[in-house]
């Protein structure tokens, strides 16, 4: 049996724009895809009780490089690009998607691509997109539902339900609500993280 991950043993590795640029190992990958202003930076920073391990930006769209986090020298967390910023060139927007399909597709060491959604929006066209996108090269779709703790409690259910309505959830999918404020949502997402390392995922939906 392989010992826990210490996630409070991370640091920032390197920034990548192309394959020649990821890290040289064999250890396995867990990237975190979103729009620009989902809450990727700050979900990693609590993921890892961390404030400014990763960069939160004031300015959506800023993070335009594959970041990799080595955590415990076991695995790497890995934050992908955010898609959706208005302001991004034609340009910008193609060398975008040729950058994520190139990881997506040929990154062996990636074991699962996780989206991150926010709780208080239906996702949009490009969230199905990106679902579809992950479908494409993993067996199931494991969403997480950010900054919950702008909701009211009785708000969460609800949205949740759109959440998995809009992206056409099925029983092999995951939806995890999850808020930086409090643990809401941190236990789980660890503990998948261990078990898709162990190889012993086994989908859930936390609200049951």
């Amino acid at each position: 049996m392989q010992p826990n991950i210490n996630f409070n043993n991370a640091q920032f590795e390197k920034s990548a724009v192309s394959k020649s640029q990821y890290p040289k190992s064999d250890m396995l990958e867990f990237a975190f895809a979103g729009r620009s202003n989902v809450g990727k930076s700050s979900m990693i920073n609590k993921l890892l009780n961390r404030k400014s391990l990763a960069r939160v930006s004031g300015t959506p769209g800023k993070t335009i490089t594959i970041n990799f986090y080595n955590i415990d020298n076991k695995i790497y967390m890995v934050d992908l690009p955010g898609y959706g910023y208005a302001k991004r060139s034609k340009e910008e927007i193609a060398k975008w998607g040729s950058m994520m399909e190139d990881y997506l597709a040929n990154r062996r060491q990636l074991v699962q691509t996780i989206l991150l959604v926010d709780s208080r929006h239906t996702p949009t066209k490009q969230d199905i997109q990106m679902a579809e996108w992950i479908r494409h090269y993993h067996d199931s779709l494991i969403v997480i539902a950010t900054k919950t703790d702008k909701l009211k409690k009785r708000e969460i259910e609800e949205r949740l339900d759109d959440i998995a309505n809009t992206l056409e959830l099925t029983e092999d999918d995951i939806l995890v609500p999850f808020s930086i404020q409090g643990e809401d949502g941190r236990a789980t997402v660890i503990d998948m993280l261990e078990m898709m390392r162990a190889g012993e995922l086994v989908p859930y939906d936390e609200r049951l």
